[in-house]
């Protein structure tokens, strides 16, 4: 009778820890404040749904907690960096996976990815030769948008409002496209058909996962599906035709096909970069025109210098290396800034992510 007596009563102290282990309202993040899962399978996302968005609960948590907060997405545990001092400090130079990646691959339902340090630096070191290469290769048809949009914008009145965010999306739409996926992207017809996926894809990570409207609307699921399908096919298609061929015009998915990667692989680390360049270039060209619009000293420090430099000559990849950064330096924080701003409202920012 004892005996059965000290085990039933290790097997409640047993079970009651297990609980506490397992249920998501105890279980904490060791040693970093933050909160508590409210769902066990969603975790703190109704919270950020509830916030209106992740900035905002972002914004919330750290005002609450500090610098270093933690919440859980889904079932993952996730540290916020909310200071560039913090993020500076946690910067390491060495690591091979992004967890902007990481996050998007797992939104996506990608399942590649994830090997061992030694794979993972390999890839890493494919997609920055890959942008590299990309731009010296493409630098003449970079130039060529800017160069629209410049003649645009100065065939309007001095009063007329420029529609700032919509016109960069579409340079950067122009220009990502081009660069990652070549020549097939100088038709503008192509750009629009992307940019229509792109937004229904992109739209649909930012909040139908979150709130999980996705799932319970069929007709947005749809519009998800095929719009993931379309992009995916055209991403395919390239991949197929610059196997095993030389291109006068290096492009992104050249490096990837280059590099010891399956199919599937390719088409991941593609459509990531694909997404993500977009939106990114994106808001870093608006954010950094709309700070240079409001400081008159930096614009007259740039202009100076570039008139120096540049004169009345074209704009080359080797006069711009010629720009000293001392000279237009405001401009340079502001990239910064607006580097890791865009990285805290967009996912990126989530700088640690514990399993």
């Amino acid at each position: 009778m004892l005996d059965f007596a000290i085990f039933a009563v290790t097997f409640l102290l047993a079970l009651v820890g297990a609980v506490l282990y397992l249920y998501p309202a105890f279980r904490q993040a060791a040693g970093i404040p933050g909160i508590t899962p409210t769902e066990e399978k969603d975790g703190n996302l109704p919270d950020i749904v509830n916030s209106g968005s992740l900035h905002e609960f972002l914004v919330n948590l750290h005002e609450r907690y500090g610098p270093v907060v933690s919440f859980w997405f889904g079932r993952r545990l996730v540290v916020s960096l909310g200071t560039v001092d913090v993020l500076k400090q946690h910067i390491n130079p060495n690591k091979t996976l992004d967890p902007f990646e990481t996050m998007l691959k797992s939104l996506l339902r990608y399942q590649s990815g994830g090997g061992n340090v030694s794979e993972n630096h390999m890839r890493k070191k494919l997609c920055e030769n890959g942008v590299t290469n990309s731009l010296k290769s493409n630098f003449a048809l970079l130039l060529k948008p800017s160069e629209e949009l410049l003649d645009k914008w100065l065939s309007y009145p001095e009063t007329q409002h420029v529609p700032l965010s919509q016109h960069m999306l579409g340079f950067a739409m122009k220009s990502v496209t081009q660069m990652v996926m070549g020549s097939t992207f100088e038709n503008d017809q192509e750009v629009i058909r992307f940019q229509k996926n792109h937004g229904t894809v992109w739209s649909e990570i930012g909040k139908g996962f979150l709130d999980g409207s996705l799932d319970k609307n069929t007709t947005l699921k749809k519009q998800y599906e095929d719009a993931l399908v379309q992009l995916e096919s055209v991403l395919r298609n390239i991949i197929k035709e610059r196997k095993g061929r030389n291109f006068s015009q290096h492009i992104f998915i050249d490096s990837l096909v280059q590099g010891n990667l399956n199919d599937q692989q390719i088409l991941e680390d593609s459509m990531i970069f694909s997404l993500a360049s977009c939106i990114i270039t994106a808001k870093l060209c608006t954010w950094a025109i709309c700070f240079l619009t409001t400081s008159e000293e930096v614009q007259k420090k740039l202009y100076e210098e570039i008139n120096q430099v540049f004169g009345n000559g074209p704009v080359t990849p080797e006069k711009i290396e010629q720009l000293r950064p001392s000279s237009f330096m405001p401009l340079v924080w502001y990239f910064r800034i607006l580097i890791l701003g865009h990285l805290h409202t967009s996912l990126i920012q989530i700088g640690l992510m514990m399993n």
